[in-house]
């Protein structure tokens, strides 16, 4: 039986809270980048210390995304983000006032745990609330907004602590919290799926899996964890046959069954690793080969903006006529091109280059991300949008992890194979150390040995991107444009007030 589509007349404003929501997550775990040399100064935080203070957030975001999507679905999407943004807030207001290491990982970690309680409650409230004419623009405006955290975050960082001090950079979290607080209680609807049993084994299995997962991927660059990669597999293998045997599942893996999702999950999981790297290897490039200060390297980011944005809305546009697997496909191809520029680049290029090639992939990640999300997510059962949008989540979470360890791993070990054999130890560590010792000669071989190795690097993105596209291209349904997934729930139903879907299922 088909049900009749009610559009929220407030639903505009709904994703304007949960733009905020999902932008007080991104700027902050982009702003702690320019925070971290002068609060490991004041706290007298050691190098252990600082990888605490980074990783201890990561840990706990990734390890309880899936059980807090489920949580989402079964006891209310917007109660569970409230109770994220209650907790981020208290827990940023700590961070900012902390008095040493201790206290700051510990803030980390309870952010941690609120961001995990946010992130999978924006997505699956926003396919809540927008239907599938409306869902590709806000899904567009939802992408540009993480977008605009991811570049702007690190300038805004930087104007904080110059301005204020490094603990402006988690107090500034706390009126952007209590804004989205307000009008999620004042403007949003509660939604939900059916009652169902709770399933703690599944629960168990995924915080072990996914914490172990990401932890042994940040320590591949010191050389693979063997008990942290055990941990890993067992945990993971049991949970997917767990979730496949038991009659009430906190994930349904169902879902990668069909092409639609596994495409696009996948797809996005290789965008992922070359996004991770991005970041981490040209900021490298823009300071250490071109001379930019921390500020003007964020800055530098804004062709890649202003593309994303302006490609967004055009793929909101076409997505609508040519379907999501075109976009994804065309999309993830343009992206390709931009990594291939990237490898172009030597210490003579200039920016122009780089600007040139960050507006190419703004392009394609305009045209291809939101298009990829909104095919994943067109899949997923309105009762199961929370644990659907953690796995979407999840997956991307893995895979950014995963290109940061990886290329970072690529760009350390060609860097220092092209230092030629006679260079000081000290220069051949890193390009930092090396620009140091304050020798032109060595400063010079250190540029060319860093692009060469930033070529390598980008190499690999743009092979990863390219596999993206063609996996898109062969597994992913081209579908009728506009026309709902066999299996989904439209958004409006029953199932907004907690009630079983009575759309049309497969």
């Amino acid at each position: 039986m088909e049900t009749t589509q009610v559009r929220n007349p407030r639903r505009w404003l709904i994703l304007v809270v949960l733009c905020l929501s999902t932008l007080v997550l991104v700027i902050d775990n982009m702003v702690l980048t320019v925070a971290i040399p002068p609060l490991a100064a004041d706290l007298g935080a050691g190098a252990q210390d600082i990888q605490w203070i980074l990783d201890s957030y990561i840990l706990v975001f990734a390890g309880l995304l899936l059980t807090s999507g489920s949580l989402s679905d079964r006891f209310g999407r917007r109660r569970i983000m409230v109770i994220g943004l209650v907790l981020f807030g208290v827990a940023s207001l700590a961070a900012a006032f902390a008095a040493d290491a201790a206290q700051l990982i510990a803030a980390r970690t309870a952010m941690g745990v609120g961001g995990a309680l946010i992130m999978p409650s924006t997505l699956s409230i926003l396919i809540t609330v927008f239907d599938e004419e409306e869902r590709r623009k806000a899904m567009g405006a939802w992408s540009a907004v993480a977008m605009l955290g991811l570049i702007g975050g690190p300038i805004l960082g930087g104007a904080l602590i110059t301005w204020f001090w490094w603990g402006a950079v988690f107090l500034i979290n706390v009126p952007v919290a209590v804004l989205a607080i307000i009008a999620a209680l004042a403007l949003m609807p509660e939604s939900k799926g059916p009652w169902s049993k709770p399933d703690p084994l599944g629960v168990v299995l995924s915080v072990v899996g996914m914490t172990a997962l990401v932890w042994t991927i940040i320590e591949l660059p010191h050389g693979l964890s063997r008990p942290g990669l055990a941990v890993t597999v067992v945990a993971l293998a049991a949970f997917v046959v767990w979730e496949l045997r038991t009659p009430y599942p906190m994930v349904p893996l169902r879902l990668f069954r069909d092409r639609t999702f596994s495409g696009a999950s996948l797809s996005l999981t290789l965008v992922q690793v070359g996004n991770g790297g991005l970041l981490l290897v040209l900021t490298q490039y823009l300071q250490y080969v071109l001379g930019y200060t921390p500020t003007q390297a964020g800055l530098a980011f804004i062709p890649m903006f202003v593309s994303s944005l302006v490609f967004n809305g055009l793929g909101a546009t076409l997505g609508a006529k040519i379907g999501n697997r075109a976009m994804v496909v065309t999309g993830l191809a343009v992206m390709a091109a931009g990594f291939g520029l990237l490898t172009t680049l030597s210490q003579d290029t200039g920016f122009t280059t780089a600007a040139v090639a960050l507006a190419v992939l703004g392009a394609g990640g305009g045209l291809a991300m939101p298009a990829a999300i909104a095919a994943l997510m067109g899949t997923i059962p309105a009762e199961h949008a929370g644990v659907g949008s953690a796995l979407n989540d999840t997956i991307q979470q893995a895979g950014a992890a995963l290109g940061v360890a990886v290329l970072g791993s690529i760009l350390s070990g060609a860097y220092a194979g092209a230092i030629p054999a006679g260079a000081p130890e000290a220069a051949r560590s890193s390009i930092g150390d090396a620009l140091a010792l304050g020798d032109g000669g060595i400063a010079r071989a250190a540029r060319e040995a860093f692009t060469a190795a930033m070529s390598s690097a980008f190499t690999i993105c743009a092979s990863g991107v390219l596999a993206a596209t063609l996996l898109a291209f062969l597994v992913m349904r081209g579908g009728k444009p506009g026309a709902a997934q066999s299996g989904t729930a439209q958004p409006g139903t029953a199932t907004e007030q907690g009630q079983p879907s009575t759309a049309a299922t497969s």
